[in-house]
């Protein structure tokens, strides 16, 4: 949760995305799709413009995707990322098969 100065509340979730790629709507609807899922979880999604290919999700400080590394994500998998670091006992339904 919050913490000292400096820390970042590991409630809340960052989309980094592109805009000369123009993915601003992936990343939307992947936030959507986040808020969607942990209402009651998060105090924070923000959505962050950057350049040169970017997209990446942070929860709190921690990167838990990034496409360079492991292409565009499901949003499974995002969902079960977020839900290890913010809500661990939470069921996630029909994502979690």
């Amino acid at each position: 949760m919050v913490g000292a100065p400096g820390m970042t509340d590991v409630r809340r979730v960052e989309i980094e995305y592109c805009t000369q790629c123009r993915w601003l709507p992936r990343a939307a609807w992947l936030a959507q799709e986040l808020l969607t899922t942990f209402e009651a979880e998060l105090t924070e999604l923000a959505l962050r413009p950057g350049t040169g290919g970017v997209f990446v999700v942070r929860v709190g400080d921690e990167v838990v995707w990034d496409r360079r590394e492991q292409g565009f994500p499901e949003p499974t998998a995002v969902k079960r990322a977020v839900r290890d670091r913010v809500a661990p006992g939470k069921s996630l339904g029909h994502s979690e098969k």
